[in-house]
């Protein structure tokens, strides 16, 4: 199979951007061992183990950060974004297979110095568009339980609760979400 530009392990496309302060947004593609995706993981971490190192310990960031291995984001089945302003990695998302016709998101990250600006969004654009390029038909992540801006995000964005919204999230564990995508253009 010929790599289309998207599998391509640096390439990089502008494109417009949704925030409001009307700067251009250059998303790349990237293999996890790009020194461009270290921002994420690194805040990851730090985020993680702020909100649940009382909960799941210190240091289980980074075990929950190292579960998958590297290979699982690559294409054809999987995927890196990176969202670069400026020279720098302000937002980010990654899925992998779940099943025949599921992705399953994860790393869904903005930066903290530039949260509240539609980063998030953007990212969950992006990630969607690609999967159903790349011929999945639905989407499954999981969000924790102490990170309720998430929640709200799926929850705005057109993705269904796989659990009781009335319910304390603490006595849930992870939140999944599912959500269809429309059918994409294969190869993408």
């Amino acid at each position: 199979m010929t790599p289309s530009p998207l599998h391509t392990p640096a390439e990089t496309r502008p494109v417009e951007s949704r925030p409001a302060d009307g700067s251009t947004l250059t998303v790349l593609s990237l293999p996890m061992s790009d020194p461009r995706v270290r921002p994420l993981l690194d805040e990851l971490a730090l985020e993680y183990d702020t909100r649940y190192g009382n909960l799941f310990g210190r240091g289980a960031a980074a075990e929950e950060l190292n579960r998958y291995p590297a290979e699982e984001f690559a294409a054809p089945g999987g995927a890196l974004l990176i969202v670069r302003e400026n020279g720098e990695s302000v937002a980010g998302g990654a899925f992998r297979r779940h099943g025949p016709q599921t992705a399953e998101f994860k790393r869904i990250w903005t930066h903290s110095a530039h949260r509240r600006r539609g980063l998030a969004r953007f990212v969950l654009t992006e990630l969607e568009a690609l999967a159903a390029r790349r011929g999945y038909r639905k989407v499954y992540l999981t969000t924790g339980p102490r990170q309720p801006e998430a929640k709200h995000l799926y929850l705005n964005t057109g993705y269904e609760a796989q659990f009781d919204l009335s319910a304390d999230p603490e006595t849930i564990g992870p939140l999944a979400f599912t959500k269809d995508l429309p059918a994409g253009h294969a190869g993408g």
